[in-house]
């Protein structure tokens, strides 16, 4: 047609070129693809010639850990020791063995502790109900520590023993107390004895009114009367009042390892004789009641009473027979 011009046709590659039937493309929804990775090509296998066998094949495995192979395994090192450190030693076994030994050593030493005072409070309790039961009065028991007591009460020789009274009588004396200490008590008996004490010695402490009370007691005809005893120590005497203005001075002594009250002066109705001779067989009953060969070695006139030593050697503790305080022993 005249007058209409049409474009020359577009090669590839030439701007504004599109190929036939292809819809142009869209900028708004264009998607982009992740470029493809590099292909690799494998190389056939040389040509085989006729005869010659087929190479070997490589199988390759995958590596798997063993099962038993802890996901994390911890490495320890050791760091080596420094300049002049020593190196730790490892446990021994004679460490184990020396524990053990100590162990044993303390569970012998604690039965051992425990057999000590079983054994004291054993002995005590024993000792305890001889004593009140020769004094008449309650007793505090006491044991010495060398050697161990278990070992003394083993081989029945004890090397000191104390023993303290409560102080409200000894025997027939009112207000009386005894702090008697004894040593070298062997219980190696015989037919005839429990054993013997090789030292004892006494302190018997009366009260003035322990007096009072005694002879109260113990002398019907004069006790009635008595209503005071003090005493002077400057003179060494007691002084006894009675009702009546009676009134009796009397200076204790010792005789031949008895105590006696030797009466000085008596007014009132009763001679000095009387008294003397009722005074003498009240001594005489105290005297002769004391047990294990006790002997009177001294007296002293203090302002609260009298004080008198006593004490004995070679003591043959008594059997059942002769004395029953002395049978559990």
């Amino acid at each position: 047609m005249a007058g209409v011009s049409t474009p020359p046709p577009q090669r590839p590659g030439q701007p504004g070129w599109r190929g036939r039937g292809a819809p142009p493309p869209d900028p708004a929804t264009q998607r982009l693809r992740p470029p493809e990775p590099p292909t690799e090509r494998l190389r056939p296998p040389p040509a085989q010639r006729p005869g010659q066998p087929e190479p070997p094949t490589q199988q390759l495995r995958a590596h798997r850990p063993p099962a038993d192979t802890p996901a994390t395994e911890k490495i320890t090192r050791q760091r080596p020791p420094t300049a002049g450190e020593r190196p730790r030693k490892k446990p021994r076994r004679w460490q184990a063995i020396v524990l053990v030994a100590v162990i044993v050593v303390a569970l012998i030493a604690g039965g051992l502790a425990g057999a000590e005072l079983y054994a004291r409070h054993r002995a005590g309790t024993l000792l305890a109900d001889v004593t009140q039961c020769v004094v008449q009065d309650g007793a505090t028991i006491s044991f010495g520590v060398s050697p161990p007591f278990l070992w003394q009460h083993i081989t029945g020789h004890y090397t000191n023993i104390s023993v303290d009274t409560a102080g409200n009588q000894v025997q027939a004396a009112k207000g009386m107390t005894a702090d008697v200490s004894l040593s070298d008590i062997r219980l190696q008996g015989d037919a005839k004895s429990k054993g013997t004490i090789g030292s004892l010695t006494a302190t018997l402490s009366w009260t003035s009114a322990g007096i009072k009370n005694t002879v109260a007691e113990n002398l019907p005809f004069v006790g009635d009367l008595l209503t005071d005893v003090h005493t002077d120590p400057a003179a060494g005497t007691l002084i006894l009042e009675a009702a009546g203005g009676t009134s009796i001075t009397a200076k204790p002594v010792v005789t031949n390892g008895d105590l006696n009250l030797q009466v000085l002066d008596a007014t009132g109705p009763f001679s000095k004789d009387a008294v003397q001779s009722a005074l003498d067989g009240l001594t005489k009953k105290l005297n002769d009641n004391y047990p294990l060969g006790i002997h009177a070695d001294s007296v002293e006139v203090t302002s609260t009473g009298v004080v008198g030593k006593f004490s004995s050697q070679n003591a043959s503790i008594p059997n059942g027979e002769a004395n029953s305080c002395f049978a559990s022993i």
